[in-house]
């Protein structure tokens, strides 16, 4: 079953435009959540609105309050929302194009696929994705997602568009509460060569299969176990070992340090690579004898 459609409407550039459909690029389906459950009974517990004067009531009896002094509410009723109607209800459209690097990875929060709506919206999408994927740039839209207006970058994605919602710059804390008591300097000249020959050391091709979540796979482990009737399984916590300095603890990683994981294709290409110059070593060591 395909997946159901955040928002509908129309993307558009200049006078040209085309019908679209947004879907959500992730989904937290798979993360193990929990229920709340009364200790004795088991029970799971329903969260119901309760009033402090009348007590359990009804969630059709609720309405929308903005509260513009304290405990001091303005209704909202769905007359009123409905009366605000902006150009971005219904149409993306697209008001500037900028560098992928220009946009601060800060701001980034929610990613979308965007998809044509039906076959006779696929040759102006198929046109302006490929005119997106030419230029190198990502276009600046806006958008009406949950009853907000969302600003959002479009960029082309394989056959179809990535869509990101960017945060409103008031949502964005600033520096200087956390960085500004930062010592500013140069550090030992040494001890940042050797930090940087351990990252160097480090490098590869990043591959989100490589870095599951291991408390996810740790949790349901121990919840196997419960169901088994065993004694979860508790991880011993990694040791701290004995405080070195700096220097001491740089120069042993690097000693230390293993090259990260590497794709199939790369280690079979080092197999074959290798194989040669173990014949040649192989026959060195006959003549030397």
């Amino acid at each position: 079953m395909a997946p159901r459609a955040s928002w509908k409407g129309y993307l558009k550039l200049s006078l040209v435009s085309c019908p679209v459909r947004l879907y959500p690029a992730t989904s937290a389906s798979e993360r193990i959540s929990f229920n709340q459950l009364h200790k004795e009974t088991h029970n799971r517990i329903n969260m119901k609105p309760v009033d402090p004067e009348l007590g359990l009531v009804e969630r059709s009896d609720l309405v929308k309050g903005y509260e513009y002094e304290p405990k001091q509410y303005v209704i909202i009723d769905e007359e009123d929302l409905d009366a605000v109607r902006i150009e971005s209800n219904h149409t993306m459209n697209i008001e500037a194009f900028v560098d992928e690097a220009a946009v601060d990875v800060i701001y980034q929060d929610a990613p979308y696929y965007l998809a044509p709506d039906g076959a006779m919206a696929e040759e102006t999408f198929v046109v302006l994705r490929e005119a997106l994927r030419k230029s190198g740039k990502l276009a600046i839209a806006r958008l009406v997602l949950s009853s907000r207006e969302r600003v959002v970058t479009i960029g082309a994605r394989e056959k179809g568009m990535f869509v990101c919602t960017l945060r409103n710059p008031n949502e964005v804390r600033g520096t200087a509460e956390y960085f500004d008591n930062i010592p500013v300097g140069e550090p030992d000249k040494e001890m940042l060569q050797l930090a940087e020959a351990l990252i160097k050391q480090k490098e590869t091709d990043f591959d989100p299969k490589l870095y599951e979540d291991r408390y996810e796979t740790a949790l349901m482990t121990m919840i196997k176990e419960k169901l088994k009737g065993h004694k979860p399984i508790v991880a011993a916590a990694p040791e701290r070992g004995n405080v070195v300095n700096l220097m001491d603890a740089l120069k042993a990683s690097l000693s230390q340090a293993k090259p990260p994981a590497e794709s199939k294709s790369k280690a079979k290409s080092g197999a074959a690579a290798a194989k040669p110059a173990a014949k040649a070593a192989a026959g060195g060591s006959k003549a030397r004898k």
